[in-house]
């Protein structure tokens, strides 16, 4: 009887089909040095042993898990080049694992794998989440490597093109959270990312607004080109129109020689106006006319030339209010309006404060020169329940805060006090007797504590009556146009409006555009 082909290649690998028997361990040269670290997740040691067999020879370093928990475990502590899963795994399912692997780290591949015909549906799901390819069972040793090989060629394709498109972009410069508001945010990008429709972005300060604007740019067609952001309200008002538009050598005091304008060197991408409302009247002017005509002029200069430039803007005020006080230009408020998007406060999708939570200790550790630190599931707990008047920016740097601070795993004991939920009022009344319950503000000044009960308690009072400011204003004991003050001094927005119980807008023919 023929003792048959022999069951390896030359080069040491498995033939096609061929599952290798016993638990020998391959051989490495001393020298040889992995060039891709890889993550293979299946509940079958026979399956798992078979990928590491043929990957490892080829001079990749393979790391094992055989359930979704233990896979999200070493996700979250260290780095891997590419996942390969199987989409049936006891306990949390393969497509639930790789929307958390996404989640926390976006631009790796995951190959799927199926064993059964009947898996089909899944195999589709997950191309359809993001997956870069499928294998079925029995699994072929060279398309193993093709595959790998062509994921990770792909990975690092995308990589060079991206930072080509966006210099500068860090890893982190990504919107986290499934939550539905996030959701149907990321569906309105989609949809107003590809056109050339002005985008107006509208939230709280610390929600996120840039991290949105980088996002239509990197889904457009201008991704190719420049993403330039002018923080308007940190330019004086007098050197505004100088940044935006340039100017010519001599054309004030200090004006040695010429300079392009951000307008200029937005050409054929995104110009990203931060702080819109904090800009002049002036500059306002000559923005508006740039819109219109797609013409500026430095200034200095009589002579105008054209540029291709997508203005996105964000502003935490409430432009419709300064329209009506005549700080704000109303033609230019609707150019820039064309699709208005609202960033979600923190507050409005707790459900995602933990995967943000455990990203930016990730993000901390790594800033820092820190092993990676765990995060106790009651931290997590803890921080759902905060208010977070600060949004996404106050989480950040607490999260950064606990990293530096804490031991070898982030615990309870890490937590500043005043995080969490505050207390029932018999609780509160019970410790400090008369005292006014303000541990969700945290450790402040006290001027800021002024100004952020100052902001919840008119926000309280508008919401009470469906901001219908006549009505506020009443309640509060104060003037009209005081409460607009207050509502542009604070930054406040009509986020959380309702409708009314008509269905329509608030009843307050005064307020009306």
């Amino acid at each position: 009887m023929s003792p048959g082909p022999p069951r390896r290649k030359a080069d040491g690998t498995p033939r096609a089909g061929v599952r290798p028997k016993g638990p020998a361990a391959p051989v490495y040269h001393p020298l040889t040095m992995p060039i891709g670290n890889l993550l293979v997740v299946d509940d079958e040691p026979n399956i798992r042993r078979t990928i590491r067999w043929v990957l490892e020879p080829a001079g990749f370093q393979v790391a094992e898990a055989g359930s979704a928990e233990e896979a999200l475990k070493l996700l979250e502590t260290e780095p891997f080049d590419l996942a390969i899963l199987d989409v049936k795994l006891p306990g949390m399912s393969g497509l639930d694992l790789l929307d958390k692997a996404r989640e926390l780290w976006r631009d790796l591949p995951v190959i799927v794998m199926s064993g059964h015909a009947t898996d089909a549906p899944d195999v589709v799901d997950a191309m359809r989440r993001g997956a870069t390819n499928y294998f079925t069972k029995p699994l072929d040793s060279e398309r193993i490597k093709v595959e790998v090989k062509n994921a990770l060629a792909l990975r690092s394709a995308r990589a060079e093109a991206r930072a080509g498109a966006a210099r500068g972009r860090t890893y982190d410069d990504e919107m986290l959270g499934r939550s539905p508001a996030m959701l149907r945010l990321r569906e309105d990008i989609a949809k107003v990312a590809p056109t050339n429709g002005r985008v107006l972005v509208l939230g709280e300060s610390g929600t996120g607004k840039e991290l949105i604007a980088q996002e239509i740019h990197r889904q457009s067609r201008r991704a190719g080109g420049p993403f330039v952001k002018v923080n308007c309200a940190a330019i004086p008002a007098e050197l505004i129109e100088s940044e935006l538009f340039g100017h010519e050598k001599g054309s004030f005091s200090g004006a040695a020689a010429r300079r392009r304008g951000q307008f200029e060197v937005a050409d054929g991408g995104t110009l990203f106006l931060d702080e819109i409302g904090d800009m002049s009247l002036s500059a306002q002017a000559k923005v508006l006319r740039a819109l219109q005509t797609g013409e500026i002029t430095r200034v200095g200069s009589e002579k105008a030339f054209t540029v291709d430039v997508r203005v996105v803007a964000a502003t935490n005020q409430e432009l419709e209010v300064m329209v009506r006080e005549g700080t704000f230009r109303e033609d230019l408020y609707f150019r820039l309006a064309v699709v208005p998007l609202r960033s979600p406060a923190l507050r409005d999708r707790l459900e995602d404060v933990p995967v943000l939570a455990e990203r930016f200790v990730v993000l901390a550790c790594r800033e820092n020169g820190l092993r990676p630190k765990p995060v106790d599931p009651p931290v997590l707990e803890r921080l759902k329940a905060h208010r977070w008047p600060g949004n996404v920016r106050e989480l950040r740097n607490l999260c950064e805060r606990m990293a530096i601070m804490s031991g070898p795993r982030i615990t309870l004991a890490d937590v500043p006090e005043g995080v969490g939920p505050r207390p029932a009022p018999a609780e509160a009344s019970a410790t400090a007797p008369g005292a006014a319950d303000l541990s969700q503000y945290g450790e402040v000044a006290l001027k800021d504590l002024r100004d952020l009960v100052e902001r919840d308690y008119i926000l309280k009072k508008l919401e009470e009556h469906d901001w219908n400011i006549t009505q506020a204003a009443l309640a509060l004991g104060v003037e009209r146009t005081n409460l607009h003050k207050k509502i542009k001094q604070h930054g406040l927005s009509r986020l959380h409006r309702g409708p009314s119980p008509d269905g329509g807008e608030p009843d307050d023919p005064a307020d009306a555009p």
